[in-house]
């Protein structure tokens, strides 16, 4: 495998005459790489870009060696990618083992044999090995979640793109999500689309942020949280001053932003580097996380 599995150069696309994605450039790596941005940073269009859903209005783009904007450059990839949507597309009343073999189809698996050996082995991988038989409308949430993911691993592909893959997930199967996607990323290149930074943090090797349709960092999750260096302290009382702060469970507040004199210094995690990256604004009901949500309350 070659050392960079993608490869974006200032790369845009435009919905409606408004830029989603503007100039966009990085590379992508083995492992797990994750993605994290707002909502309406562009991270989606970028997603269905690298699985050829979209073409690129300007820039170019290398996917396995392959140039995505050409008929055979698209098909060679497509052959050895897997692709998990933010929303999939189920026919309900499929079993689980038949959704999982007709995209086996879809991706060319024409020995029925082999193709039902292949279905049954991404199953079992995700598994649902006990649930194929079962009518994916029966399924909860979780497992058509594994469901869609058993679907991306079909071919065993070099490439999976990841949107937003452990969204309405508990967190018992957001943990068994990570522990699936982290042996994943040992052996193939896997971009995983994101809000939570803590599955960023658990999992990738490198992080790319988006915002507003362009690249605000690439690199090393410990260089994220970097930005946030000596500007995160602890105090006995809410800093008003404080683009962020919250009372944790020990009584004291946390803060981020400019500290005052002589404020105790606290370790950066990368969720506070994430927002002072993005230079959040504090509105006037109270202190919000990146992705929209307080401070202390369930995500």
């Amino acid at each position: 495998m070659a050392e960079h599995t993608v490869d974006v150069r200032e790369v845009s696309v435009s919905h409606r005459g408004r830029p989603a994605l503007d100039g966009v450039s990085f590379r992508l790596e083995p492992g797990v790489t994750g993605l994290l941005g707002p909502n309406g940073a562009g991270k989606t269009t970028l997603l269905r870009v690298l699985a050829t859903a979209v073409p690129a209005d300007r820039g170019a783009l290398s996917v396995l060696g392959h140039d995505p904007a050409t008929v055979p450059g698209r098909l060679a990839v497509r052959r050895r990618l897997g692709y998990l949507p933010q929303h999939p597309g189920f026919h309900p009343h499929f079993t689980a083992l038949e959704f999982v073999d007709y995209v086996a189809i879809l991706k060319e698996l024409t020995d029925r044999r082999a193709r039902r050996a292949e279905a049954l082995r991404v199953l079992a991988a995700v598994g649902l090995t006990e649930q194929r038989g079962r009518r994916i409308k029966a399924l909860s949430g979780g497992m058509r979640q594994r469901v869609a993911l058993a679907a991306a691993l079909v071919g065993d592909p070099e490439l999976l793109v990841l949107d937003e893959p452990t969204v309405g997930l508990d967190p018992e199967q957001r943990l068994r999500f990570r522990e699936l996607i982290a042996d994943l990323g040992e052996d193939r290149t896997v971009l995983l689309s994101t809000h939570q930074t803590e599955d960023v943090a658990a999992l990738c090797r490198r992080v790319v942020v988006l915002d507003r349709g362009t690249v605000r960092f690439e690199g090393l999750p410990a260089g994220l949280a970097a930005v946030a260096a000596g500007r995160v302290w602890s105090s006995t009382a809410k800093d008003p001053s404080a683009l962020a702060g919250w009372r944790t469970a020990d009584g004291s507040y946390r803060s981020i932003g400019d500290p005052p004199p002589g404020a105790e210094p606290l370790a950066p995690t990368l969720e506070d580097g994430y927002l002072l990256l993005l230079d959040g604004t504090r509105p006037a009901d109270g202190t919000r996380r990146p992705d929209g949500t307080r401070p202390g309350s369930p995500r």
